[in-house]
């Protein structure tokens, strides 16, 4: 017998989502706001970065609702370059090459159209709900429908129309899926819009807007197909229009945003707030990570002065007494909190861990510290590993936690602080481990990277997959505290874990 779950309920704003966290964007998003400001339109780099998002969305949206598949060399090779039919090599994709490149590029002038909306100020009505979804459906003619037979056949598909039957889909395991009748949908769509507006007039944070709306669009499900594509368009452009990015999807993280899509279903919306807060805060990262230069080569002197002296403007107005004051004493406060974060946990682990069986002692320097410099070259290399610019001109320091078994066998985590990418206001938290063993006649051993350390010993640095954790420095440091936490005490358990798995 056929399990029938009805996914669509009236479409209202529940109070719950009011109470959903957003930290995990909050504690970033300061610092790229106060770089967005500094940012001129027409900057060659920004500009290209942002295309690249456009063209990273136009993949996506696609892969996941599997209208193609795409080998990750040529979605790379797309994102960076374009959508060129001659970098196609055979097996790159299951369909025909024209067919996918009329995809993407229907995504993409889809995708572009919403950047042109949010600049005209332009809001969401139905009118503009049916063109986009004709703008995402220009090379698509057909989409799957099941007839009375209970048979998958293929139908032609209606272009900027809502839908006219039942669009409810089944699974592999025989589950369907019950969305909004056809009857129903003028009026939700019409609902949906009239309490987006009242959000927006409410100031309620935009990250939450925007997932709210994805969700009832999904669960109205108002077209013949087309929908998640829609759903994420409509999304991205409430986040682009508070100055965050498209909201894409990536095809591996299918599983993660239907989960949390369903979870909402439920009435649970945190997880569905936590991936949209993840995917900003990545795009984000990548953003702080980014150079913002003028090749020399290709001005003339006079334009190359015009640039110094706004660059050198620019500068200066960052260099603000009362804002590089904040910046110190923030980054003064993250140091004392870790601090006694791992302090606590290492007397914690006491309680579990007798001193004869294994001694367990905490290290420090802070900025100001005379050795605020050890560890240079693992940070570079952790950076490198992370995809990320490790800047050395600005203060950090680290924190070390040891774990001696024995005097030939001993362990080091090394928990760095220091600055991310190009912006002086946004800090990461790194960490890696090192094996310290007793070298005999002082030499290295053939596995694994090894060094020379204090009295000839042997460190070789052993692989933890931890990501680092990237904070503003201009958000309100008491927020920090929580994600902070919890990074410090995985990453001890992942050591732990990872220990525990050599001895």
């Amino acid at each position: 017998m056929e399990k029938q779950i009805t996914i669509w309920q009236p479409i209202k704003f529940d109070d719950k989502w009011l109470t959903t966290k957003t930290s995990k964007l909050d504690d970033l998003a300061p610092s790229w706001f106060r770089k967005r400001d500094q940012l001129k339109e027409g900057s060659t780099e920004y500009e290209e970065f942002l295309n690249k998002l456009k063209r990273q969305h136009a993949i996506e949206t696609g892969i996941v609702e599997k209208l193609y598949d795409l080998k990750e060399g040529i979605t790379q090779t797309f994102i960076k370059e374009g959508f060129v039919e001659s970098y196609l090599q055979h097996g790159d994709t299951n369909i025909p090459p024209k067919q996918l490149i009329a995809y993407l590029k229907d995504h993409f002038e889809a995708i572009d159209f919403v950047f042109d909306v949010v600049k005209q100020s332009r809001q969401i009505t139905k009118g503009f709900i049916l063109e986009l979804h004709q703008l995402i459906t220009q090379h698509q003619d057909t989409t799957d429908a099941v007839d009375s037979l209970g048979n998958l056949v293929k139908v032609d598909l209606l272009k900027g129309q809502f839908k006219k039957f039942d669009n409810n889909p089944k699974r592999i395991d025989g589950t369907i899926f019950l969305y909004c009748p056809p009857i129903h949908v003028d009026s939700e769509i019409d609902k949906l819009i009239s309490i987006h507006a009242d959000l927006e007039k409410r100031e309620i944070k935009p990250v939450i807007i925007s997932a709210w709306f994805h969700h009832a669009f999904t669960q109205i499900h108002p077209f013949q197909d087309g929908n998640g594509r829609l759903a994420r368009l409509l999304a991205s452009l409430i986040l682009i229009r508070h100055g965050l990015f498209p909201f894409t999807v990536k095809g591996n993280e299918k599983k993660k945003y239907i989960d949390s899509l369903e979870s909402a279903d439920n009435n649970e919306p945190q997880n569905l707030v936590d991936y949209f807060c993840e995917v900003e805060k990545r795009n984000i990262e990548e953003v702080l990570n980014l150079k913002l230069d003028t090749p020399v080569s290709k001005k003339s002197l006079d334009e190359i002065a015009d640039v110094f002296t706004q660059k050198l403007g620019t500068w200066k107005q960052g260099l603000q007494k009362e804002r590089l004051e904040k910046i110190d004493t923030n980054r003064t406060k993250i140091f004392k909190f870790c601090n006694l974060v791992l302090n606590e946990t290492v007397i914690e682990l006491y309680k579990k861990i007798s001193k004869d069986m294994a001694e367990i002692y905490l290290d420090k320097s802070f900025p100001e510290s005379e050795k605020y410099f050890w560890f240079s070259h693992q940070i570079v290399d952790y950076a490198k590993m992370h995809d990320y610019f490790f800047n050395r001109t600005l203060p950090r320091g680290w924190f070390k936690v040891a774990f001696v078994l024995s005097k030939e066998r001993q362990y080091q985590l090394v928990i760095s602080i220091h600055h991310y990418g190009y912006d002086d206001s946004t800090i990461a938290v790194g960490a890696f481990l090192e094996f310290i063993e007793a070298s005999s006649n002082g030499k290295k051993k053939a596995n694994g990277f090894s060094r020379k350390g204090q009295d000839n010993n042997l460190i070789t640095s052993l692989p933890l997959d931890i990501k680092p954790h990237i904070m503003s420095l201009e958000a309100d440091t008491e927020e920090l505290e929580s994600n902070l936490k919890s990074f410090l005490q995985d990453t001890i358990t992942i050591t732990l874990g990872q220990i525990a798995s050599e001895i």
